[in-house]
């Protein structure tokens, strides 16, 4: 609901923490099961699973899919290197970056998340109906677009 001149912040039912603390409610359950089964934390995983969508991209490039900051993006892809989940290739259109890309081992292991991973997005929305999950992922996008906005006056 929008704020009303004069009215008071209850945390509660501000919709910026709301949003916040939804987000990491649902990072932190299934990071446990990314983590014990695959050996991954949620930002190695997010890599993954862009390279796997995307092809090779830079680390730069993974800063803005990802939305995580840039030593982020660098010490999820450093483990996913010495795991030889990743392989770093010269950048043609710029000498001074790399491509990140995800190798045989890569791939496979994607392979074998993406199941748990749909699996776990099926019993969060499990009863909701599927009209109101379209509606929830419209409006999920223009808040984001909306928060972006703002980021870049």
């Amino acid at each position: 609901m929008p704020s009303k001149p004069g009215r008071p912040l209850r945390l509660q039912d501000y919709l910026p923490y709301r949003l916040s603390v939804a987000s990491n409610a649902v990072s932190r359950a299934i990071a446990r099961a990314y983590e014990r089964q695959f050996g991954l934390k949620i930002p190695q995983w997010r890599l993954l699973a862009v390279l796997a969508d995307e092809g090779a991209l830079t680390p730069q490039m993974l800063c803005g899919r990802t939305v995580m900051d840039k030593v982020t993006v660098m010490r999820a892809a450093r483990g996913l290197l010495q795991r030889r989940l990743l392989t770093r290739l010269p950048n043609a259109e710029d000498k001074r970056s790399h491509l990140l890309m995800l190798t045989a081992a890569g791939q496979r292991l994607y392979q074998q998340i993406v199941p748990l991973a749909l699996e776990y997005e099926a019993q969060l929305l499990a009863g909701i109906e599927p009209r109101d999950i379209v509606r929830f992922e419209r409006m999920l996008r223009q808040i984001e677009q909306a928060a972006c906005a703002r980021i870049r006056r």
